[in-house]
């Protein structure tokens, strides 16, 4: 792997050799990390091992580790919230980022050397967008840096205003959320090496991790002297939505085939086929109203109960029915949401209904060869077939998820050897 100019871009990637399909082109230690708040019980603090019987910080009693070495490696960055989160007990309520830009602080002054995360790429040249951010953005920067001198006041030496905002900037704009097989949220890092990648929603890569280690692998065939391309977004949505995405989070329009022609979007965007077909102006209509119930939705699950959240889907998708068909991507968007409601409210035959209507689409349609989401989906249909007894459905499905992870995420991934195993005691 090189770094280079890439033409319209700025810095990039690209392949010195040829790379096969599933075949590693590097990885890259996270430069530093975070484990969410969800996950702690679940999963080491330091190498996010997951396990049962894990050791709990004696000091706060919140952080857990595999053992005592892992404890004692991670104390220069547990030491920053250990008596903190004692101290303000349920009041302790710093986001990611915050959490995120206090260890770098701490980083920075004790390795100001080079690390091996920063291989191809050094935090220091991370991109801020500084002249980009608007009054909104800015306001929330400022919001996050009063968060850090509250929470972390007394073990932080800080910069001054002007290079906290800048790297907080940086942080937002080239942070990485690591995700379980499941693609639930285990935490926030930063990886410096997979942040040079330009993004394409035609990526010929993929980045998976193993514990808090990046690690990127070839979806398509890549030539010597290629660009590398993952994708920054979720792949699912229109070309309008996907730019819209790219803009506010990362400021630029993407000049992919994919966006350039728009070849998809019709599919994407597929009107249903009972009775008169709809007017311009209906649809016109409906995509908006689509648009705003999603950001509805997303603000509605930090206040409103599974209950009322289900309701939300349900009405939304009967609206919605009325002009799309169900493998329209705002119809799967909110299928999708009630999925997640009904597995968290333990519905399991409910879960799976809204699964079964969404792995044809999304494996079929409107999702790459070897993409998480697809792999994902089969892997939660097969863990509920499983639990409701359908063994022959289970093993199947479990074996697609299977097939895009060994490709993914490499055969010997602990994801994909947990998986083997719940085939082998199917």
């Amino acid at each position: 792997m090189e770094r280079f100019l890439s033409e319209g871009k700025g810095r990039g990637l690209q392949a010195r050799k040829e790379f096969a399909i599933g075949e590693l082109l590097f990885t890259c230690p996270a430069y530093t990390h975070v484990l969410t708040v969800n996950e702690r019980g679940n999963h080491c603090e330091l190498c996010f091992a997951r396990k049962e019987g894990l050791a709990k910080c004696g000091r706060c009693k919140l952080a857990f580790y595999c053992d005592v070495t892992c404890q004692k490696a991670d104390w220069p960055m547990h030491k920053l919230e250990c008596s903190s989160m004692s101290k303000f007990g349920q009041n302790w309520n710093p986001s990611e980022t915050v959490r995120l830009v206090a260890r770098i602080l701490v980083k920075q002054k004790m390795h100001p050397e080079k690390t091996p995360s920063e291989e191809l790429l050094a935090v220091s040249e991370f991109e801020s967008h500084l002249d980009k951010l608007d009054n909104e953005k800015r306001e929330l920067i400022e919001s996050d840096i009063a968060a850090l001198h509250h929470f972390y006041g007394k073990h932080l030496d800080f910069p001054d205003q002007a290079a906290l905002i800048e790297l907080f900037a940086k942080v937002n704009c080239n942070g990485f959320t690591i995700e379980d097989e499941e693609l639930s949220h285990l935490g926030s890092a930063i990886f410096p090496s997979v942040a040079l990648m330009n993004h394409s929603c035609c990526p010929n890569v993929i980045v998976t991790y193993k514990g808090t280690t990046a690690e990127v692998r070839a979806v398509k065939e890549i030539r010597a002297g290629e660009e590398i391309f993952t994708s920054y977004i979720d792949l699912l949505y229109p070309t309008e939505d996907r730019q819209d995405r790219l803009r506010d989070s990362y400021f630029f329009t993407c000049d992919c085939t994919e966006c350039a022609t728009k070849a998809k979007d019709k599919e994407k965007l597929e009107i249903t086929k009972y009775g008169e077909p709809p007017k311009p102006e209906v649809i016109k209509d409906m995509i908006k109203y689509a648009r705003n119930i999603i950001e509805e939705f997303r603000r509605a699950k930090h206040y409103k109960t599974p209950s009322e959240l289900l309701e939300i889907c349900e009405l939304s998708l009967d609206k919605m029915g009325s002009t799309f068909e169900d493998n329209n991507v705002y119809m799967l968007h909110m299928m999708y949401q009630a999925m997640g409601v009904c597995l968290y409210m333990q519905d399991w035959e409910g879960a799976l209904r809204y699964g079964q209507k969404l792995i044809k689409p999304y494996s079929s349609k409107h999702y790459p060869a070897y993409s998480l989401n697809v792999a994902s989906m089969w892997l939660k249909l097969g863990r509920l077939y499983m639990g409701l007894e359908h063994h022959s459905a289970g093993a199947k499905a479990l074996r697609k998820a299977l097939t895009i992870m060994e490709v993914a995420h490499g055969k010997d991934h602990p994801y994909v050897l947990e998986i083997q195993k719940e085939l082998e005691g199917k």
